[in-house]
């Protein structure tokens, strides 16, 4: 089997919502997502999924997506996408760096490996571990009533995962861990995610005011010494997030016991087969993780529950389903969410077909003819 056409489209992800703030006055409206597609000599063609959160997050952007697609595609046009360690050494050759560009070929060519052997892609990467993925639901960054009463109102639907985006004002983000965590059951779980939103002395501060509360604190600060700062501060469960972008900052980490659970994107780590050795390598240390990407609809939702159902259910501290935060459906058969809760398909590969109604013209188009 050989790679014969690398294609991209572009699609707009509105969100329900209507906005999505986070720290430092952060915001997005509607999401630029690229849907990767690989064709075959067999007639096998697997997706992906690449939405950057907007070029102001992580050293990513909509754009760069498709310019660097086209820069690598023409190195992998016959190659075989089932050799999957083989071809993400021949795209680390063809490109040196930008990890959430060669996202979208990795997780389409597990895609089709899938179809190939006839399994779901959750089994290829491990097996399926429990019958369901518990989710969490991130709260927009708003006034605390505002956040709380949505918890309330998510909580309702069967989420008991939270992850609230703090890294504002220190004085509000206080009052908005409180207001929060007030309307939440005890064995709920809340998250405090500033995004690297804090200096170092507001979170110190923060940590120190909601002292009694039970919340995990997730990436405070910009830089890994910071956060580790604040860590050796504090005695709430640790989350680090944007820090960790590989093997080496995760063993630094775990080195330092600068964390209790990473947060593991899969476009920031490179594709499912990057993202699977981080995840191997958590589970072989104890680490737990919440299992996502950077954002997306259902193709990137299918690729996340496939990562999560093949991680055992003690490390997998949560995951999301950002197919429910928009208004469109870019492909069928992805997870749907049920009481805070998705599956894995059972179909071979992703399980997902796109919609191509959907979508826009191919603005990447490489072929071997």
């Amino acid at each position: 089997m050989k790679i014969t056409r690398i294609f991209a489209h572009r699609v707009e992800l509105p969100l329900r919502e209507g906005n999505y703030q986070w720290s430092g006055g952060k915001s997005v409206q509607v999401f630029d997502s690229t849907i990767v597609g690989v064709e075959t000599d067999t007639g096998l063609v697997g997706f992906g999924e690449v939405c950057p959160l907007g070029p102001f997050y992580l050293p990513a952007y909509a754009d760069g997506v498709r310019a660097g697609l086209k820069e690598i595609a023409p190195h992998l046009l016959g190659w075989d996408p089932r050799e999957l360690s083989k071809l993400n050494h021949r795209m680390d050759a063809a490109l040196k760096g930008h990890a959430y560009v060669k996202s979208g070929i990795d997780i389409a060519c597990w895609d089709i490996l899938g179809q190939a052997t006839g399994m779901p892609v959750c089994e290829l990467l491990g097996g399926r571990f429990g019958a369901k993925v518990r989710l969490y639901r991130a709260i927009s960054q708003e006034d605390p009533a505002v956040m709380a009463q949505k918890v309330a109102g998510y909580r309702a639907e069967g989420y008991t995962r939270f992850q609230l985006k703090v890294g504002g004002d220190p004085d509000t983000d206080i009052q908005r861990i409180h207001a929060v965590r007030a309307m939440l059951a005890p064995s709920d779980r809340l998250v405090a995610d500033a995004n690297t939103g804090w200096t170092q002395h507001e979170a110190v501060r923060v940590v120190r005011a909601v002292k009694d509360v039970d919340v995990y604190i997730e990436q405070p600060c910009l830089t890994y010494e910071e956060c580790l700062a604040v860590r050796r501060l504090t005695n709430h469960p640790f989350v680090l997030d944007e820090n960790v972008d590989g093997i080496d900052m995760l063993l630094r980490a775990k080195a330092d016991l600068a964390m209790d659970v990473v947060n593991l994107k899969i476009s920031k780590l490179g594709g499912l087969t990057k993202t699977r050795q981080v995840r191997d390598l958590c589970v072989s240390m104890g680490i737990a993780m919440t299992l996502e990407d950077s954002w997306g609809g259902d193709i990137t939702t299918a690729a996340i529950a496939h990562l999560a159902h093949s991680t055992p259910e003690e490390y997998r501290f949560t995951s999301t389903d950002f197919n429910s935060y928009v208004t469109v459906s870019n492909a069928q058969g992805a997870p749907q969410r049920v009481h805070g809760f998705m599956e894995a398909s059972q179909a071979p590969g992703l399980g997902i077909k796109p919609n191509f109604s959907v979508l826009g013209p191919r603005l990447v188009d490489v072929s071997a003819r």
